[in-house]
């Protein structure tokens, strides 16, 4: 059984945006009461709170499960009853402004994104360690989202389109209608790294799970390190996996 086990979060855990299911609460509390658990994913601390943390069962030993928002620009982990950072490689506001200004320009040269129509909700956020752009808006109903790209053909012109501008920086895919933009080096391979440094865990002896580790997906950087790997297509399959886990945790077999 692996040490660590390192779950993306929308489209693996839940789904986008959305809180856990009752029965992913309940499946990964058990986990995280047996193993250490970490979470990495490109929403900010806020969303982990809301979307993960506050739906686990009471009285779950929080001092197994590690928060890695903004695609692992930043580390959380739970110290004397709250959330302490460990580190977080923030943009400057002149870094965050060039950064925007690079995706605007990007989304009016590849004409996906027309600004002065509606959304749902916010299309640029700032997240500290990251900007990120929606392109239908953060709280985009799921529905909409899948449909919007589903085979990565937007996301990859824009991904394309604003890399180009921001040479300096890294720029990822992101969730189903996301691209994320970090300091450059910084994305899910740096934070796992950094994890796995953090609690002496060698890389071989952690899993990661998440349901875009295809060319392309977001969970792709991944690969840049030797962590074990397992794709999931939902959350439906990711419980599944976790009662195996669970199982041979009970069984003392080894993953």
């Amino acid at each position: 059984m692996a040490p660590l086990i390192i779950f993306d979060l929308d489209g693996t855990l839940a789904e986008s945006k959305q809180p856990l299911t009752s029965e992913m609460a309940d499946l990964l509390s058990r986990l995280i009461d047996q193993t250490c658990v970490a979470v990495i994913s490109g929403g900010a601390l806020s969303q982990f709170l809301k979307q993960v943390v506050t739906q686990l069962q009471n009285g779950v030993n929080l001092s197994n499960l590690y928060l890695l928002p903004t695609s692992g620009a930043a580390f959380y982990e739970f110290q004397n009853s709250d959330w302490k950072k460990i580190y977080e490689e923030r943009f400057s506001e002149k870094e965050a402004h060039t950064i925007e200004t690079a995706i605007r320009a990007a989304a009016e040269e590849t004409d996906l994104i027309d600004f002065s129509k509606p959304a749902w909700g916010e299309r640029i956020e700032y997240r500290g360690g990251q900007v990120t752009l929606s392109a239908l808006g953060q709280q985009a109903p799921p529905s909409l989202k899948k449909e919007w790209d589903p085979d990565h053909t937007k996301r990859k012109m824009l991904q394309a389109e604003i890399a180009e501008r921001l040479p300096e920086f890294s720029v990822g895919i992101g969730g189903a209608t996301s691209i994320d933009v970090t300091k450059r080096g910084v994305d899910k391979a740096y934070g796992v790294r950094k994890l796995c440094e953090r609690l002496h865990i060698s890389e071989p002896d952690a899993l990661y799970v998440g349901d875009e580790l295809e060319s392309g997906g977001n969970d792709e950087a991944i690969y840049k390190t030797s962590v074990q790997t397992r794709s999931v297509k939902d959350p439906l399959e990711t419980a599944q996996l976790i009662e195996l886990l669970l199982a041979r945790i009970a069984q003392k077999a080894i993953f």
